[in-house]
C-alpha cells in the first residue's frame, strides 16, 4: 500500500477503508507504524482512520475529537481500540474513552509506549532536561516545534524555551541514517546535545496484539 503523506497526517489525518472488524483510531502521528504492524502480522481484519497530527497542538481538543470519531465508526466495526496515550490531555481522554465504552493505549504520550513504558517511567527522573522526538516529529519538526514556537521569526525564543535542556532524545523507531542526520540537525538548531535511542514499536506492538486479538 502507498504509505500516507506526512505532511497530510498532520493536517488531515487518513480515512479508513471501511474494511475489517477492528478498527485503530489513532493520531497521524502513528500511521506509519500501525500501518507497518499491520502488515508484518497480516492484521487484515484492522482498519485504520487517523485523526490530524496537529491536534496534539491543542491538546483540549483531543477528547471531543476521539469521541465524534468513536460515535460516526462504531456502528461500522466490531471494536474500536483509541491508538492514543494521554497526550497532555490530563487524562480527559482516558475518562472520555472509558465512557464510550473502548481502549486506549496506557502511557502518559507516545514516546513512553515507544520507548516502554516502564523503561521511560524509571529514565524519567534523570532525564528531566531532555527533549524527545520520534520518527513522525523528525519529519515534521518545523510544523510542530519550529514555526509553533514561533522560532522562524523569533530565533531569540530559542534560549527562553530551551535554556534549561540539555539534550534531544531521538527515539527511533526505524533504523535510518537519513532521519538521524535530521535529527541530529534539530539538535543542532535547538543548541542541544544529541542522543539516538532505536526503540522500535515498543509497547504499541502488544498493546494492538491485544486489540486484534481481542475482537
Amino acid at each position: 500500500m502507498t504509505q500516507p503523506d506526512d505532511a497530510r497526517l498532520t493536517s488531515d489525518g487518513l480515512s479508513a477503508r471501511s474494511g475489517g472488524k477492528v478498527l485503530a483510531l489513532a493520531c497521524g502521528a502513528l500511521a506509519h507504524e500501525i500501518l507497518a504492524l499491520k502488515a508484518a502480522n497480516g492484521w487484515t481484519h484492522l482498519d485504520l482512520h487517523c485523526l490530524p497530527a496537529n491536534l496534539h497542538l491543542w491538546p483540549n481538543r483531543i477528547p471531543d475529537a476521539v469521541e465524534a470519531a468513536v460515535e460516526k465508526f462504531r456502528p461500522a466495526y466490531d471494536s474500536i481500540f483509541v491508538v492514543y496515550a494521554d497526550c497532555g490531555t490530563g487524562g480527559l481522554l482516558q475518562a472520555r474513552c472509558a465512557t464510550l465504552g473502548v481502549e486506549m493505549v496506557e502511557g502518559p504520550h507516545c514516546y513512553s509506549f515507544f520507548a516502554g513504558n516502564a523503561d521511560f517511567a524509571e529514565r524519567a527522573e534523570h532525564e528531566i532536561t531532555s527533549f524527545y522526538l520520534t520518527d513522525f516529529l523528525v519529519k515534521q519538526f518545523d510544523a510542530f516545534v519550529w514555526k509553533p514556537m514561533g522560532f522562524e521569526k523569533h530565533p531569540e525564543l530559542i534560549q527562553m524555551m530551551f535554556g534549561n535542556y540539555e539534550k534531544l532524545v531521538y527515539l527511533a523507531q526505524i533504523d535510518d541514517p537519513a532521519l538521524d542526520a535530521r535529527a541530529q540537525a534539530c539538535a543542532a538548531r535547538l543548541s542541544l546535545a544529541y542522543e539516538r535511542r532505536v526503540t522500535g514499536y515498543g509497547d504499541l506492538t502488544q498493546a494492538l496484539r491485544d486489540a486484534v486479538s481481542g475482537a
